[in-house]
C-alpha cells in the first residue's frame, strides 16, 4: 500500500518515499563514515567553488602543490612543526566522478612560459593524503597517521541554484526580472518578452527562443561583473544542453491555464530544481565537511556599486540555505555537515599589502548577513583576503613627490611589465556598501581601477611551492583542526 502525505495546489498526489528514502541513505552514510573514520583513516571532504572568475583552478593547483612542498606554510602548524611528514596523491575514490587536472594545471602555472590554467565547467575531484604526526603526549605513543582530503571543486554557477530550491516559479521570475530591468546585457529578452503574454499557448519555437536569449543575457550579465544570474546550470549545461530541464525562462505573473507557456515553464523550474539541482547538492555536498567560497571582490568593485550589491545578495543567497527550519532537503544536507565555512577574497597580490587588511574588511561585510545565517546554524565561518598564486611583487616610488605603494607584474593583455597603483580602498567598508545598497550608478569617490596580470615565472627552490599569499592561514582555519 502507498500512503499519499500531500498534494501540489493543482491536486496532484505527492508521494514522499523518495525523500523517505534520501533521508534514510544520509543516516546511514553519515553512521558509516563515523564507523570507517575510527577504525580506518579520516577523511576530510573539502568543498571548493568560486564565484565568476575568482580563480577557483588556480587556488587548488597551489593548494595541492604547497602542501606536498611546504616550505612556504609556516601559516600551517603541522606544516611548521614539521608533524606533516608526507604529502602524496592517491586514486580519488569516486570512480564516476572526473579527476581534477593537477598536474597540467600546475605545470602551466609552473613552466617555462606561464599561463593561467583554464577554468574547469564541471565537478571534478582529487584526494591527497598527509601522513601526520600526532602532537602532545600522543606523539611518543602512536606513530603517524593517514589523512585524506578529498578535494572536491565544481563551479560557482551551480552554487547559486541553492536559493532556487526555496523559490517557486514565480518568486524566482519576480527577482529575476527585477535584476534585468536593471541591467542593459537583458534588453534583448525583454524586447522578446513583450511579445507575448504568460497564458499564451505552449510554443517549443518561442520556448527555446526564450531560454536561449535568457542564457545569452546571463553570460553577458557574468562578463560585466554581476554574480546572482540564475539558473546557473544554463551557463555550463553540459550534455544538458538542449533538454526541456533547460528550456525555460522567467516570466511575469499572470494566469497560467493549462497548455499555456506559463504552466509549462513553471513544470519545467520544478523539474529543474529536482532532476538537477537536488541531485548534485544529493550526492556531493551530503559528505563535504568543509567549504571554501572564492569571491573576486576587487573585479565587482571594479564592475561599480550595483555589481557589488549583487555580489551581497548572491552570498547572502548561498547561505540563506544554512539555516536550520527553512527548508528540510537543506537543512538536511547542508545545515548539518558542513561546519567550517571560508569566504576568500581572491587576487590580494594586485593590491599592496597595506590594502589587505582593507579587503578583508569588506569581504567581511560583504558576507556579515549570510555569515550571521550560517553562525546560527552550527558553522564556523571566516572571511580573509588572500592570493593562491602571487603574480607581483612590490614596491614604493616617489610620484609627484609623494610615496605611492605600487603593485608590478607582467600585463595580461600585453605581456609587457608594469607597476601600477589600482587606487586606495575606503578604511570604512559602508563607504562602498552604502552607494551599492542604495542603487547608485557610480562611486562618488572615483573609480577602483583593475589589472589582468598574467602569472610570473617562477624558480621555486626545492622543498617551496608556488609563492601565495595567506594560503597556509587559510589551510590552517579549514583543517588545522583535523592535523
Amino acid at each position: 500500500m502507498i500512503t499519499v502525505l500531500g498534494e501540489t495546489s493543482e491536486g496532484t498526489p505527492v508521494l514522499v518515499i523518495g525523500t523517505i528514502a534520501d533521508t534514510i541513505g544520509r543516516s546511514i552514510e553519515g553512521v558509516t563514515q563515523g564507523v570507517s573514520e575510527v577504525f580506518f583513516d579520516p577523511v576530510i571532504r573539502i568543498g571548493v567553488t568560486g564565484l565568476s572568475r575568482a580563480g577557483k583552478t588556480v587556488f587548488i593547483t597551489s593548494l595541492v602543490a604547497n602542501l606536498m612542498d611546504r616550505g612556504r606554510m609556516p601559516g600551517l602548524e603541522a606544516a611548521r612543526s614539521g608533524r606533516i611528514e608526507a604529502a602524496y596523491l592517491q586514486p580519488q575514490p569516486d570512480d564516476t566522478v572526473p579527476r581534477f587536472d593537477f598536474e597540467n594545471h600546475l605545470a602551466a602555472l609552473t613552466g617555462p612560459k606561464p599561463h593561467w590554467p583554464d577554468s574547469t565547467r564541471s565537478i571534478s575531484e582529487l584526494r591527497l593524503s598527509l601522513r601526520v604526526r600526532p602532537r602532545g603526549l600522543l606523539s611518543g605513543l602512536t606513530g603517524p597517521r593517514t589523512i585524506h582530503l578529498d578535494i572536491v571543486d565544481y563551479p560557482g554557477e551551480w552554487l547559486l541554484d541553492l536559493a532556487l530550491l526555496e523559490q517557486p516559479f514565480d518568486d524566482w521570475s519576480t527577482l529575476a526580472l527585477a535584476a534585468a530591468e536593471t541591467r542593459p546585457e537583458a534588453d534583448a529578452y525583454l524586447a522578446r518578452l513583450k511579445t507575448l503574454t504568460p497564458s499564451d499557448k505552449l510554443d517549443e519555437a518561442t520556448a527555446t527562443a526564450l531560454a536561449r536569449d535568457w542564457t545569452a543575457y546571463l553570460n553577458a550579465a557574468r562578463v560585466a561583473g554581476y554574480s546572482d544570474c540564475t539558473p546557473g546550470r544554463f551557463m555550463l549545461p553540459g550534455d544538458l544542453e538542449g533538454s526541456p530541464a533547460l528550456t525555460f525562462a522567467p516570466l511575469p505573473p499572470g494566469d497560467t491555464p493549462r497548455g499555456s507557456l506559463a504552466r509549462e515553464f513553471a513544470r519545467r523550474y520544478e523539474a529543474y530544481k529536482a532532476q538537477v539541482v537536488k541531485p548534485f547538492f544529493r550526492s556531493h555536498f551530503a559528505r563535504i565537511d568543509r567549504q571554501v567560497v572564492l569571491v573576486d571582490a576587487l573585479g565587482a568593485i571594479h564592475s561599480g556599486p550595483r555589481a557589488l550589491e549583487d555580489l551581497r545578495k548572491a552570498l547572502s543567497g548561498i547561505l540563506g540555505a544554512f539555516r536550520p527550519g527553512r527548508n528540510a532537503f537543506l537543512s538536511s544536507i547542508l545545515g548539518k555537515r558542513v561546519d567550517r565555512i571560508l569566504f576568500a577574497a581572491t587576487k590580494a597580490d594586485h593590491l599592496h599589502h597595506s590594502q589587505h587588511d582593507r579587503l578583508a574588511r569588506i569581504m567581511e561585510a560583504l558576507v556579515s548577513d549570510a555569515r550571521r545565517r550560517a553562525d546560527f546554524a552550527g558553522a564556523t565561518t571566516q572571511a580573509m583576503a588572500i592570493a593562491a598564486l602571487r603574480a607581483t611583487v612590490e614596491e614604493t616610488r616617489t610620484i609627484q613627490g609623494h610615496e605611492t605603494n605600487l603593485v608590478r607584474g607582467l600585463l595580461l593583455d600585453t605581456g609587457k611589465e608594469a607597476a601600477l597603483h589600482p587606487g586606495d580602498l575606503p578604511a570604512d567598508p559602508s563607504a562602498l556598501l552604502a552607494p551599492a545598497r542604495s542603487g547608485a550608478d557610480n562611486w562618488l569617490d572615483g573609480d577602483f581601477g583593475v589589472m589582468h596580470f598574467a602569472p610570473a615565472p617562477l624558480s621555486l627552490r626545492a622543498g617551496d611551492g608556488p609563492p601565495h599569499i595567506r594560503l597556509d592561514r587559510a589551510l590552517e582555519f579549514l583543517i588545522g583542526d583535523k592535523l
